[in-house]
């Protein structure tokens, strides 16, 4: 729970920008007939090109730059060569260094159209959840309750299942950091988080119920019950009255 340097934070901030930047555009590529393969390397050469460092290769042996799940896998699924159908549900995960210093955020699209009410609960379900609990941190004190109050409550309003095993966490130095973030909680509960200090929220949730399950590959987390699933991740920085998201484009 170490806070970071302003001259960290800066560095932070840039970095986030970029990996924003590169993440916007991998949103755009997803369709149907592309695969996940295509992504992740268009995504290794902008990484490159900004003189950013794909951290998540080698990590704990994973292969790749970055995570793509489908469907009923919700994180750390494998780039394939399998082309995206219509309707399928792309989780986008992109963690990388800059300086030294790692930012993390993810983003869910749909390939084609997304004209099921269901998927569109889904989504924007969780990613007004995501919002709840970055507005839920007031600055210097705030607890983690707090936030995982904030993104339950937008969860369970839309009758979504809050994926219980997985949490947001501190990041920075590191990928994963002390504390862990979970997506439920009692406000004025848990650690309490300094100005200073950076995490990710990243709500997870799905149509179905909780339970997950580890696929084949010994990777990709999956949905127990074979549900549709949805993933949205922020790195945000600790201010002394609020919050600032580092991950997005300036």
């Amino acid at each position: 729970m170490r806070t970071k340097t302003p001259e960290e934070i800066e560095i932070m901030r840039q970095a986030g920008a970029m990996l924003a930047e590169i993440l916007n555009k991998l949103g755009e590529m997803v369709a149907p007939g592309i695969s996940g393969r295509e992504i992740s390397d268009y995504a290794l050469a902008e990484v490159k090109k900004k003189k950013m460092q794909p951290v998540l290769i080698g990590f704990q042996g994973y292969p790749d730059v970055m995570c793509i799940s489908v469907n009923d896998g919700i994180v750390h699924g494998i780039p394939t060569s399998i082309p995206f159908k219509e309707g399928d549900i792309v989780k986008l995960d992109l963690t990388l260094g800059y300086k030294s210093l790692v930012v993390d955020s993810a983003i869910t699209v749909v390939a084609g159209n997304a004209e099921n009410k269901d998927v569109k609960r889904l989504i924007e379900g969780t990613k007004r959840s995501l919002m709840a609990g970055i507005d839920a941190i007031k600055g210097d004190g705030t607890r983690v309750g707090d936030i995982g109050a904030a993104v339950q409550k937008v969860l369970d309003d839309n009758k979504l299942g809050i994926i219980r095993d997985l949490v947001g966490h501190g990041v920075g130095y590191g990928i994963h950091e002390d504390p862990n973030i979970p997506n439920y909680g009692v406000a004025g509960t848990g650690p309490a988080l300094m100005s200073g200090m950076t995490i990710a929220v990243e709500p997870m949730a799905s149509l179905g119920d909780w339970q997950i399950d580890i696929a084949k590959d010994g990777w990709t987390v999956m949905m127990a019950d074979g549900s549709l699933s949805a993933h949205f991740e922020h790195t945000v920085l600790i201010t002394d009255n609020g919050v600032e998201i580092l991950t997005q484009e300036n």
